[in-house]
């Protein structure tokens, strides 16, 4: 491999890895487990990187390697356990102590209505509404079609909004 591919994965580690530990962690539930599928799916990119065709974005091509790495996994291991730890949104970088406290009563709150969905739904409130795919980046990511990543979608926000009012943490007259 070319001293270029060798810094670009590099520079891809960098920028996206901790987005990939992420999505993978959210459908893992085992963020040791969740490190060693990143490293994984980063080794994948480097041993494949000559197959990238740029007909995507890299981020794009590194989630549908992640993607394929996490399921991989799943298959291997049976049953697929509930989520434990949050994700973490962007937020101000240096915020006070209340503000902590809240965002982490807010992840804990909002990860714990999206361990009650079924494992489709997390995936696409994952890549769309968290981590800001596009429903073409989404449906090439899961290998669906883009229909799919619509109807479940459309099918998964509501149920993520039941689930919080079920839990109290929205009231039916904010919806």
């Amino acid at each position: 491999m070319s001293e270029i591919a060798k810094a670009e994965i590099s520079a891809w580690y960098d920028e996206y890895s901790k987005a990939v530990l992420s999505f993978i962690l959210i459908i893992v539930q085992d963020y040791q487990q969740a490190e060693d599928l990143t490293h994984d799916t980063f080794v994948k990119a480097y041993l494949n990187h000559s197959s990238f065709q740029k007909q995507c974005s890299e981020k794009t091509w590194l989630f549908t390697i992640a993607h394929n790495v996490t399921i991989d996994y799943i298959k291997k291991r049976k049953p697929l356990v509930q989520m434990k730890e949050a994700f973490f949104a962007k937020r101000d970088m240096n915020p006070l102590p209340e503000e902590i406290l809240q965002i982490k009563e807010e992840s804990y709150e909002l990860f714990k209505a999206i361990g009650e969905m079924k494992t489709s739904y997390k995936k696409v409130m994952i890549l769309r509404k968290i981590q800001g795919f596009s429903i073409e980046e989404t449906a090439n990511i899961l290998h669906w079609s883009e229909s799919k990543v619509k109807s479940t979608l459309h099918r998964a926000v509501p149920f993520l909004k039941k689930q919080l009012i079920k839990e109290g943490y929205l009231y039916e007259s904010t919806i």
